[in-house]
């Protein structure tokens, strides 16, 4: 698939299209593809509000971003594919996965235990495809 075009000289756009793909990498990719063929004018407004104005602004960090959005998908209990692409993100800007963990608990508390185990489930889903690699041999005879 290709990626939408911006409208002429659409700053918002620019920097959004950046911003997603240092956050979100393939999988923010994956989404704006997935718009091309059904809604290409939803994929340019993804680049424009929320990564080209929201995540752009420089109150908040992208970890601390990405811990608010992974607690509000978690909240919110409906949106498990974003939730899955948002984990993700929230790995490619360093959080450590004890700490995605500790969010998605955090909300069983204020979104309760059924939201909470969900975000769960999608994490260790995320975390699965994104396993550490088994070490490499380095040479040498076995003993």
């Amino acid at each position: 698939m290709t990626t939408p075009c911006p409208p002429a000289s659409n700053d918002r756009w620019l920097r959004g299209q950046q911003k997603l793909a240092e956050i979100d990498g393939a999988a923010g990719q994956n989404v704006i593809d997935a718009l091309a063929d059904i809604a290409p004018d939803f994929a340019n407004y993804l680049f424009e509000y929320p990564f080209g104005d929201i995540y752009s602004r420089s109150g908040l960090d992208l970890r601390a971003r990405e811990i608010a959005t992974i607690a509000a998908l978690t909240a919110m209990g409906n949106a498990a594919p974003q939730l899955k692409v948002h984990i993700e993100a929230g790995l490619n800007v360093g959080l450590q996965r004890e700490e995605i963990v500790e969010i998605l608990m955090q909300m069983s508390v204020y979104a309760g235990f059924p939201a909470a185990l969900n975000g769960l489930f999608a994490a260790k889903e995320v975390f699965a495809r994104y396993a550490p690699a088994p070490p490499v041999a380095t040479g040498g005879a076995p003993a």
